[in-house]
């Protein structure tokens, strides 16, 4: 009798089980949150923000002398990609090498072991710690301002405060180098220039001079004008004598010794004549005096050009090692990385509410699709 009164109770039961779903009650809705309770508000560690703004500002006066609005979309073009870089380069692997070496990163993060939402292991590879820590640091840009806004999760103040101020400290290390390695590789450019130019100048002056001692002229076009002065003096005495000769040969006898030295005079100007037009347009070539001007002038002017630009490339070269020399551009911190005084994260009450209309809309959702399948069963 006893056996058949348990086997029948047990019989029962299973009867109800077998009525009573999982999910036709809410009370799984409250015991799931129970679990989600016991983490937010014994399990879940504390985590600090510090805060820090950050701008990217050129030094070169050269940006302010620019006119009108084209200036200044320039300037915050520049600016703006200034702080993509800058983005990127703290999101960088390199940037998590640095800040490990530096201030032992990892044991940072390593200071709790309770929540292991949130814990990073000793066997965890670099790109899991990479991906850990770029979870950690969020940044964005301002968009009235412009300005980056960099916020640097720790487990405590202090350690969150250290890992923003080195971030920063990096991070302006980071602009001077850019910066200085662009100058660098200028100044580069400006050396070889340099020895290019210097090179052709001293081989047009070498050639300039080789043409020189083998014509023995110092300045051929000089020479040339002054013979072209001078046959025009001995045409115009020409004419004057010529002149002189048939006033005399009106009244006086070719005979007369006036007569007679006169004609002298002008043959002898005649025959000067032709030996310095000769001098200008030789038959020979090699001692025309035009075309010694004209090879004079073409050597000259390579010369002057070899000058010129040998001359431009030391200005180049100058401003370039100035430029390597000084901060083109720099960090500008609008706001220094804060020490936080209280948690950011976790929003317990936050999280502990969202978590229960998350789970009761599941609860909905379930509830009302067996409803469905238990109508068109029937």
């Amino acid at each position: 009798m006893i056996v058949k009164k348990y086997a029948k109770e047990y019989k029962n039961v299973l009867e109800k089980i077998k009525d009573l779903s999982l999910f036709d009650s809410f009370k799984i809705v409250w015991f799931l949150m129970i679990f989600v309770a016991i983490y937010y508000f014994l399990i879940a560690t504390d985590r600090y923000v510090s805060t820090m703004t950050l701008s990217v500002r050129s030094t070169n006066g050269e940006t302010a002398d620019t006119n009108g609005v084209l200036s200044l979309l320039t300037d915050t073009s520049n600016t703006s990609e200034d702080l993509k870089y800058l983005q990127g380069y703290i999101y960088s692997l390199d940037m998590l090498k640095i800040l490990d070496e530096k201030i032992g990163l990892r044991k940072l993060y390593q200071e709790q072991f309770i929540d292991l939402f949130f814990k990073i292991w000793d066997f965890s590879s670099m790109e899991s710690f990479l991906k850990y820590y770029q979870n950690r640091v969020k940044i964005y840009t301002d968009d009235k301002t412009g300005l980056l806004n960099v916020d640097v999760e720790g487990f405590t103040p202090e350690s969150a405060h250290l890992i923003a101020q080195n971030i920063m400290e990096e991070s302006e290390k980071f602009i001077n180098e850019i910066s200085h390695a662009a100058a660098r590789e200028q100044m580069a450019f400006a050396e070889n220039e340099i020895v290019k130019y210097k090179e052709r100048y001293k081989k047009a002056q070498n050639d300039l001079i080789a043409f020189q001692n083998k014509y023995g002229v110092f300045d051929p076009l000089k020479q040339a004008e002054n013979r072209v002065g001078l046959v025009a003096q001995l045409e115009g005495n020409l004419a004057q004598k010529e002149a002189t000769l048939l006033t005399l040969q009106s009244y006086m006898n070719d005979s007369a010794p006036e007569i007679v030295t006169l004609k002298a005079e002008i043959e002898a100007i005649k025959r000067q004549l032709q030996r310095e037009i000769a001098k200008i347009s030789s038959s020979n070539s090699s001692q025309k005096l035009n075309d010694l001007v004209a090879q004079f002038q073409d050597l000259s002017i390579e010369a002057s050009f070899a000058q010129s630009a040998y001359e431009a490339a030391l200005k180049a070269y100058e401003t370039a090692r100035i430029e390597a020399a000084r901060k083109i551009k720099q960090l500008v911190v609008i706001q220094n990385p804060d020490l936080p005084q209280s948690a950011e994260y976790p929003k317990r009450i936050y999280s502990v509410i969202t978590a229960f209309m998350i789970l009761s809309l599941i609860f909905g959702i379930i509830k009302f699709i067996k409803m469905i399948i238990e109508e068109h069963k029937y």
